[in-house]
């Protein structure tokens, strides 16, 4: 058993909800966890990660600081974080597990090393996610780079000085994140130019921010296409406190509209820089009955829903649990400027309109949207994918919610990737799931 309580591996069998009630606090952020604790490794010093998320992204960010030498210490709900510096450890071997994010983030300041080699037991997944924009920014500041046609295995090696570079934001905005934590510790800093139609300003602004958190200056243009940080600066130890998650309330969010009850979830900051947060608005105009009291979220579930067409770029995270409201509205919803969404832990636009269909959901694609023909009903009684990915296992379990027979789905344990109590907390709302153990043969993800 695992510390949740349930099967290392498992399907799980959602059962029809007939009513979702009660309260919630939103679990911590992934993305800020995970981007305070790098920071917090880049100081000198002890920092307090207050509140820092028990996922498996913030777990992979963690044991890779402990690869290059952070001190690392839990303390219940917090993560006290001993720093490296500019000065992690040469010639070491990261495994980032399947944590995309964390894996790029990673390679960037690798460029402060020697030798650092990454690979991933996970080569069908994170192995298949290209790299090589990221490493051909890092190979034109002077680091030594060797991959795979840009992807895992893969090694790093500085120094570098700094300078001027570009780098393509047409795929994710992960790579320019990744120079911005490297930065500051250069001498002679960087001037980055983001090529490109930059995807997903959200996650960079939420880098930025965690870069004044920890008390580095740096400026950017409005559109983000130009950020200069100026060398030879240090990270600030201290204490920083972990923000709500938007992406995985999403989900809950989406649940508690499609079911009727009332639902209460606090934690949930009005004013934030998750691109997430988006899903509140969308859930609203879809005519979820969704309204703000402070920090806590209030949804009276079960009213009609209606379709919505809407560019997903800026809360891509949260696409597949609105695609679940989406697949109840009446008419048809379309997300677009979504091309990112095929770069995730599946290509959640052709997996998820597959999905759907199989679930008797009207679903079509074009290269960068995916429309979803609301049926008002889901019928279950079917076996979904879940495609080793977290935030599918999300919308099929909403939709299994909602449906007039239960629906099981496969891999459900990957949840844990980011958002551990997933299933608990749905429970304690009424929930009711069945999980079901299977073994290493039948899920190779």
């Amino acid at each position: 058993m695992s510390a949740d309580g349930l099967p290392e591996r498992f399907d799980v069998l959602v059962h029809p909800a007939g009513e979702l009630r009660g309260e919630l606090r939103a679990q911590p952020s992934k993305n800020y966890t995970t981007r305070y604790l790098l920071a917090a490794a880049l100081a000198r010093g002890e920092t307090r990660v207050v509140g820092a998320a028990t996922s498996e992204d913030a777990a992979a960010m963690l044991g890779c600081l402990q690869d290059w030498g952070a001190g690392v210490t839990l303390s219940g709900d917090d993560a006290i974080i001993q720093g490296f510096g500019a000065s992690p450890r040469a010639g070491v071997t990261l495994n980032p597990g399947n944590a995309g994010a964390v894996a790029r983030f990673l390679m960037g300041v690798a460029a402060l090393t020697r030798d650092t080699l990454f690979v991933t037991d996970y080569p069908d997944s994170l192995g298949r996610r290209p790299q090589g924009d990221l490493l051909d920014a890092l190979q034109r500041l002077g680091a030594r780079v060797s991959s795979a046609d840009g992807r895992f295995p893969l090694s790093v090696s500085g120094p570098v000085q700094g300078g001027r570079v570009e780098v393509s934001a047409e795929r994710s905005s992960q790579y320019a994140s990744a120079l911005l934590f490297l930065a500051p510790l250069l001498p002679g800093g960087l001037d980055l130019h983001l090529t490109g139609t930059i995807k997903s300003h959200a996650p960079l602004r939420q880098t930025l921010d965690t870069l004044s958190a920890f008390g580095i200056s740096h400026h950017a243009s409005g559109d983000l296409s130009r950020i200069t940080v100026p060398g030879a600066q240090a990270y600030r130890a201290g204490r920083v406190t972990v923000p709500g998650d938007y992406p995985g309330s999403a989900a809950v969010l989406a649940a508690a509209a499609l079911v009727p009850g009332e639902v209460r979830l606090s934690n949930l900051r009005e004013h934030d820089l998750q691109g997430e947060r988006e899903a509140v608005a969308v859930l609203q105009e879809m005519g979820a009955d969704l309204v703000r009291e402070g920090d806590t979220l209030v949804v009276r579930g079960g009213r009609p829903l209606r379709a919505v067409t809407r560019d997903g770029d800026g809360f891509t995270d949260a696409v597949q649990a609105l695609s679940a409201a989406a697949a109840v509205a009446e008419g048809t919803t379309t997300w677009e400027n979504v091309s990112t969404l095929r770069l995730k832990e599946c290509d959640r636009i052709s997996d998820t309109r597959h999905e759907l269909q199989r679930l008797g959901i009207g679903a079509e694609e074009t290269p960068d949207s995916l429309s979803i023909t609301g049926t008002g009903r889901v019928a279950g009684g079917v076996t979904a994918d879940g495609h080793g990915d977290h935030r599918m296992i999300m919308l099929l379990t909403v939709l299994g919610l909602r449906a007039e027979a239960p629906v099981r789905i496969t891999g459900a344990h990957h949840i844990r990737k980011s958002y551990p109590l997933f299933f608990r907390h749905l429970e304690t709302l009424g929930a009711r799931f069945e999980y079901l153990p299977t073994d290493a043969h039948t899920d190779a993800r």
